[in-house]
């Protein structure tokens, strides 16, 4: 997982054992000295995530993370806050002021990368909902969310009714939210959408050692579930299985012996977190539905796709590719097998095309049998390597269509151009990546080609009897 991760500590031996750890992980390791130099750096460099020292000599860390949640332009930065000092005051202000947690020196290294891992992919899952939320607001496919949000639902699934009926009054007398004890037999019922909880409070060992991993596992992979937050409930100093736990979906963790107070604060953590991923799928799924999706493939349309890129080109940050990708003899298709069949045959590719991507790759249909492809944090390796990929997986199997039409093979060629440093406009790429294609049909058809000053050819022929 790539990331650029802010270091801000007064000492230079913490920031540098900090950046070997980190760097050793592959994550882009940025430093601050201070207070003032991390709030100018989370504005300019704007870092996935920041690590950030509590005790400094101009400005506390709760100061910083205060500031820093209150700019807009770095409110959504994740924040880990480290302190030398189990200070509970300030770890509990600093939660309060927006702090992700609160890790005390010296710094468990399974924990630290596991907690690293599952924030960045939060961000990154809540950067693209919102990217795509902000493309169908300017395109006017979004109406204006409501401002009623009722008290947040919340299943407590603990080891035993006791310790249980311990957490509830704990909660309900530190949130206004629904408490319910939820056994564990029934944690993965089908329950109607009005009862369906906000968040999961779950012990990591319930009937048995690991019984609540392996719930967190069930929950994740159930559509009815898998958007829920999740707080995972260890023993003391347990950083394998809390490690475990973030990388198998939750979005927080807490140690027995449970502060109330702390609780509940994460919980209200998860619960705003859960509610704004909601309104923002809720958005884009109505938007995309309305009017910018093709009712063929299911596809993004060309408006949605041109719109949406000029967006991406706004925030390529660490590089983007754009790809034209072009049936080859489609008309051969339609004219030998009729439309009915040509559909059919759209409708497999984009199926194999959407099969190798990302689901924050951008993937639509923009003309009769021409397809686009945009891909952020790409290089030109990558790049080479997905439009391959895409290639082979369009053409390395004939296409089924049913009936008494036999096998139809098809294959694609590709153009790919790279984006530029201060590109922002959808056309000029798009120009490239054209001519990049049309360089693969001139070549022979079924080919990748990479935009260079002189259109080199980047890849051979797909063989035809693969």
């Amino acid at each position: 997982m790539t990331g650029r991760i802010l270091v801000v500590d007064d000492v230079a031996t913490n920031r540098i054992v900090m950046k070997v750890k980190l760097s050793a992980a592959c994550y882009d390791v940025l430093q601050a000295d201070c207070g003032k130099d991390a709030l100018e750096k989370a504005k300019s460099q704007k870092p996935d995530l920041i690590l950030l020292d509590v005790l400094m000599p101009d400005m506390n860390g709760v100061t910083v993370c205060e500031k820093l949640k209150e700019d807009p332009e770095t409110a959504d930065i994740p924040v880990i806050m480290i302190t030398a000092m189990a200070d509970r005051n300030s770890k509990m202000r600093g939660l309060e002021k927006g702090a992700d947690d609160f890790l005390t020196k010296p710094v468990d290294e399974i924990a630290l990368l596991a907690r690293v891992r599952s924030l960045l992919r939060a961000r990154d899952i809540q950067r693209e909902l919102r990217l795509r939320e902000e493309t169908c607001v300017e395109l006017g496919f979004a109406e204006e969310p409501g401002t009623f949000e009722g008290p947040g639902k919340i299943a407590l699934i603990a080891p035993d009714s006791a310790t249980a009926t311990i957490w509830k009054q704990a909660l309900e007398s530190k949130c206004a939210c629904k408490v319910k004890i939820v056994p564990r037999e029934d944690a993965l019922s089908e329950l109607d959408t009005e009862m369906m909880p906000d968040v999961f409070v779950i012990a990591a060992d319930l009937a048995s050692r690991n019984d609540g991993l392996r719930l967190l596992s069930d929950l994740r992979s159930r559509p009815s579930t898998r958007h829920a937050a999740t707080l995972m409930i260890l023993p003391n100093e347990d950083s394998e299985r809390a490690a475990i736990a973030l990388d198998l979906g939750a979005g927080d963790i807490l140690y027995e012996h449970l502060d109330a107070d702390e609780l509940a604060v994460r919980i209200k953590t998860q619960l705003r977190r859960k509610r704004q991923s909601d309104q923002l799928r809720s958005t884009v799924q109505a938007g995309l539905e309305l009017a910018v999706t093709d009712s063929l493939t299911g596809l993004h349309n060309r408006r949605y796709a041109l719109h949406h890129l000029d967006r991406m080109l706004g925030h390529q940050g660490r590089g983007l590719a754009v790809m034209m990708l072009d049936l080859d003899f489609f008309k051969q298709v339609n004219d030998r097998h009729g439309h009915a069949a040509g559909d059919a045959v759209l409708v497999v590719v984009a199926e194999r095309l959407r099969a190798q991507l990302r689901r924050m790759d951008l993937l639509a249909r923009i003309g009769g049998e021409e397809f686009l492809v945009a891909l952020p944090d790409t290089d030109r390796a990558r790049a080479i390597d997905v439009a391959e990929r895409l290639r082979i997986a369009v053409g390395g199997t004939p296409v089924m269509v049913g009936g008494k039409t036999p096998p139809i093979p098809v294959t694609l060629s590709i153009g790919i151009a790279l984006a530029q440093n201060g590109e922002v406009n959808a056309k000029a790429i798009l120009t490239r990546a054209d001519r990049a294609l049309y360089g693969s049909k001139s070549e022979g058809r079924n080919l990748v080609t990479l935009a260079t000053s002189s259109t080199a050819r980047s890849a051979a022929p797909f063989p035809a009897s693969s």
